[in-house]
């Protein structure tokens, strides 16, 4: 057993293009390796979009509520809350 691993995060996380401002909503066990494929264009639902910007994310020790959590934010009620919670983080980029 891995004393490392043994406690698995897996990260919610909000990406925004550089170029379109859209955004993109994931989940990964690693986050660096994920955020640098999305950039890498080897992610097919963002390739041709980066280059790209993490502009948030959330931690979580259990894969399932780290899926449930990207489905929330996915979801209407979860655009919502991203927005008021960057919402001074968004005033200021445009």
């Amino acid at each position: 057993m891995n004393p490392v691993r043994e406690n698995q995060i897996w990260y919610t996380y909000l990406l925004r293009s550089k170029r379109t401002k859209c955004w993109y909503t994931g989940c990964t066990d690693d986050l660096r390796k994920r955020f640098k494929q999305h950039n890498d264009g080897l992610v097919a639902s963002t390739k041709g979009r980066g280059p790209f910007n993490i502009i948030y994310y959330e931690a979580c020790l259990n894969k399932n509520d780290a899926f449930a959590r990207e489905r929330y934010l996915k979801s209407g009620m979860g655009k919502r809350y991203l927005k008021n919670r960057l919402k001074r983080f968004l005033s200021l980029t445009g």
